[in-house]
């Protein structure tokens, strides 16, 4: 057989497991550690990239960091206590991630440079068939979606980007090979990720013009370097290590108070957020400019120690103009004025309300979840939807949070799969999925109580999709989400067992599982 004839070979095979798990970042290893420690291990974990690590290994532009403490934004099962700082940067992140899989082992389970094209169900298998984009094909009883919502950069639709003459970028695809000192350079975007490369790349630059639609509340950040005496302390005793990690926990679940139920006292946090900015800001012309018009928590709140003072470098300028286009040369503004710059990058975040990764799945019907979920994306728990049985989304709709960590959320929804893969196994039920009026009526309350909240007060966030429904956050205390996911409501439920199944079904679902 020739060359061509043994890839096609190879494309057309299948591989028959129990359970697809789609990315190798926090999600889906939590998810694959679980599965292995229930002796579940027949599962595999399709991955993209050609290592694990998620937004972890994609994101290492300069100054990549957490905003949550390390200690809290790692497994609860599986602690570090060697984290130098209580925000750990990237390539600390990215070596526990590293360290955890090795652990586990789970190398052995991953099928690299695996991009995820379809995942469809066969009723009458009661199969899942995923599909990759070099033509692999895996069949499953179950899928795990575990993508993240930080895995596809969003660029905006500025006319004129791809005329563009020089370099440009996303801060998720770093260009790590430009040399950017003494350059001209363009940032677009003033989220999250810009205010942490920002002051790393000003120093280097010749003159960086930042493009601001508009500003966001900072807060100090509080940050704090571990001794090698605290990282032994941690290591020689747990339980410190465990009552660090609670009381960072407690700490940041109170915050849930003030952003879901009692937005008032918000007012509390908003005049130090300004004194802040006046200590650090003493241009009343660009303290004008950094000064937001909206609630304090209505978008994300970021913290940082340099992004100020970095935006009072003579050679930074602060535009709050919009960008009519791009040009080959630069970038235009809406007042006409076009400014010439060597490379841009776009610190623009990234489509957080694409659940499926641009995945085609196809459940009962026929029905595509990405044409549904485009304009309404709900699902029971923000882990199952109606008419997809057996397809689990990690970090899916309104599992976001704005005030604790979210590997804890992740954690939960594992806990809640397990107990839904753990009730079929016993039952003998092939086919499971939230029923259509237990979806609706969780999804309804959940837009009654962010109705009161201040991500709800005016502002236009990421949190909101197109609609202005917000799709992306947690309406409440994280410990209540992890009362309601502890375990899998029967009632909630639509079972179909394998002897429910029309005869010829069931011999055929037999043999695939």
């Amino acid at each position: 057989m020739n060359a061509a004839a043994t890839t096609s070979a190879s494309a057309s095979a299948s591989e028959r497991v129990g359970v697809v798990i789609i990315g190798s970042g926090f999600a889906g290893l939590c998810m694959a550690i679980k599965l292995l420690e229930a002796g579940m291990d027949d599962f595999v974990i399709l991955e993209r990239a050609d290592a694990i690590g998620g937004t972890w290994r994609d994101n290492h532009y300069p100054g990549c960091a957490c905003d949550v403490p390390a200690h809290l934004y790692s497994f609860s099962f599986f602690p570090n206590p060697d984290w130098s700082q209580t925000y750990a940067p990237q390539p600390e992140i990215r070596a526990y991630i590293e360290r955890c899989a090795a652990h586990y082992q789970l190398h052995r389970k991953v099928r690299f440079s695996a991009e995820v094209a379809s995942a469809e169900l066969d009723e009458s298998r009661a199969t899942w068939t995923v599909r990759t984009r070099d033509g692999r094909r895996f069949e499953s009883t179950a899928v795990v979606a575990a993508m993240g919502g930080l895995s596809r950069p969003l660029l905006p639709a500025v006319p004129g980007r791809e005329r563009f003459a020089g370099r440009s970028w996303h801060s998720a695809s770093w260009d790590h090979d430009y040399p950017l000192d003494g350059r001209t350079v363009a940032v677009i975007g003033t989220g999250a990720s810009a205010i942490q490369f920002v002051p790393q790349i000003a120093p280097q630059v010749g003159q960086l013009h930042l493009f601001q639609r508009t500003p966001p509340w900072i807060l100090p950040r509080e940050e704090q370097t571990f001794t090698e005496r605290e990282r032994r302390r941690f290591r020689a005793v747990p339980a410190l290590r465990y009552l660090h990690r609670a009381r960072l926990y407690l700490g940041h679940e109170v915050r849930a108070l003030p952003f879901t139920i009692k937005p008032k006292l918000l007012e509390l946090a908003q005049p130090l957020a300004l004194r802040y900015l006046h200590r650090q800001v003493k241009d009343p012309e660009l303290r004008k400019k950094l000064t937001p018009d909206y609630v304090i928590g209505c978008k994300r709140i970021l913290i940082s120690n340099d992004y100020y003072p970095a935006l009072t470098r003579p050679n930074v300028e602060v535009v709050t103009d919009g960008i009519r286009e791009i040009t080959r040369d630069g970038v235009v503004t809406t007042d006409g004025r076009e400014r010439k710059v060597e490379a841009i990058i776009f610190g623009t975040g990234f489509d957080i309300h694409d659940y499926v990764g641009g995945m085609n799945i196809i459940g009962r019907g026929g029905v595509d979840l990405a044409a549904q979920w485009r304009t309404n994306p709900e699902a029971y728990l923000g882990t199952m939807a109606a008419g997809f049985p057996n397809l689990f989304t990690l970090v899916g709709p309104n599992t976001g949070l704005g005030h604790n960590s979210i590997i804890f959320m992740i954690e939960c929804q594992v806990r809640l799969v397990m107990s839904c893969l753990r009730a079929m196994r016993q039952r003998d039920v092939v086919l499971l999925e939230p029923r259509v009026e237990v979806v609706r009526a969780y999804n309804d309350e959940l837009q009654r109580r962010l109705a009161g909240t201040v991500w709800m007060s005016g502002c236009k966030s990421w949190y909101q999709n197109a609609a202005g429904k917000n799709t992306t956050l947690w309406p409440g205390f994280t410990v209540e989400y992890a009362a309601r996911t502890r375990r899998l409501n029967a009632a909630d439920y639509l079972m179909q067992r394998r002897d429910q199944l029309p005869a010829a079904v069931a011999v055929a679902a037999g043999r695939a599982a």
